[in-house]
């Protein structure tokens, strides 16, 4: 077998109105389809499906210790560009977003934050 490309990723969220929200509103995917208790999202070549799941909340502790310590742990990366990665982090604070400082890899730049329901995401910018 050999895989093709990616054509979806999916990410469970507790309030999918909420969620779309975010994803549009801050990040600005487009909404492309909804199924119920999904909601297909255009982000670039590729979809973002967010589902509706019932899970507890991250307590604040689960959420700080998440952001405070990024690396190394499950997430999804996303490229921006230098004007987008700039205002990235005053975007993701007047949401609400907390994140993490930038990192300088030597080739390219990365912030780590948390949406909503806690899931762990990056915003990175090649240079």
């Amino acid at each position: 077998m050999k895989l093709q490309r990616l054509d979806h990723f999916g990410i469970e969220v507790g309030d999918l109105t909420r969620a779309e929200r975010f994803y549009v509103g801050v990040l600005g995917l487009e909404a492309v389809a909804r199924f119920g208790d999904q909601v297909l999202l255009r982000c670039g070549g590729q979809n973002l499906a967010i589902f509706q799941v019932t899970r507890p909340p991250l307590t604040p502790e689960q959420r700080r210790e998440r952001i405070g310590h990024p690396l190394g742990k499950g997430h999804h990366a996303f490229v921006v560009s230098q004007e987008d990665f700039a205002d990235a982090r005053d975007r993701l604070a007047r949401a609400g977003c907390e994140s993490a400082a930038p990192i300088d890899w030597g080739d390219h730049d990365c912030v780590y934050f948390l949406d909503p329901d806690g899931n762990l995401l990056e915003i990175v910018r090649y240079r």
